[in-house]
């Protein structure tokens, strides 16, 4: 049983509040990764050891700069889902995996149908994130697809997607609305950033 919320997640200003330091967020990891590596390539020549230092932070950052870029362009997808859909409320579990970080949410849609879900881009402790409910979960999207989820409040919302991938059927209900928001591909695929 789920209680829907809103016409659409993006009309409950929390939510709002909570996209905006997403974007802020992940602007933050971007200039984090790629502003270093820029200011000692601008010190080169004027400072003694900066082309070392910045040989060296290319070597450290360019395996994680390409993730971040892509998280932080990826946000526009999480609006376009909030904007979409409404919030509802759910029971979940979260899984751990063995070193203790949230590997999946699973939530049961129906009897017959729990969705196992990956928090990307990075995984987040939902469950311990200002959540008087650890129990109970947002979700916004399509079960088939994945979408975005928020500790009951709505205030810090975070990209799932299909813990297991699977084509689905093209067309039906809900399916068009899932591609123009970019939670599925043409092809029935859900995407997996």
């Amino acid at each position: 049983m789920s209680v829907t919320l809103a016409k659409a997640a993006w009309d409950h200003p929390p939510t709002v509040v909570g996209y905006k330091r997403l974007a802020v967020r992940r602007f933050n990891w971007v200039l984090s990764l790629g502003g270093p590596p820029l200011t000692a390539l601008a010190c080169t020549g004027l400072v003694p050891y900066a082309g070392v230092a910045f040989a060296l932070m290319i070597i450290l950052v360019t395996p994680y700069l390409p993730w971040v870029i892509i998280a932080y362009y990826r946000r526009r997808r999480v609006a376009a889902v909030l904007q979409a859909y409404p919030w509802q409320e759910w029971p979940c579990r979260h899984q751990r995996r063995l070193n203790g970080s949230p590997a999946t949410v699973a939530i049961p849609f129906r009897e017959d149908f729990t969705a196992m879900f990956r928090i990307l881009p990075f995984p987040v402790p939902l469950a311990t994130l200002e959540d008087d409910h650890p129990d109970r979960i947002w979700f916004a999207g399509d079960p088939r697809f994945g979408g975005v989820v928020s500790p009951v409040g709505g205030h810090y919302p975070v990209r799932v997607v299909p813990h297991t991938p699977r084509r689905e059927e093209c067309g039906g209900e809900g399916f068009e609305l899932a591609r123009r928001v970019g939670l599925v591909r043409g092809s029935g695929k859900a995407t997996r950033t």
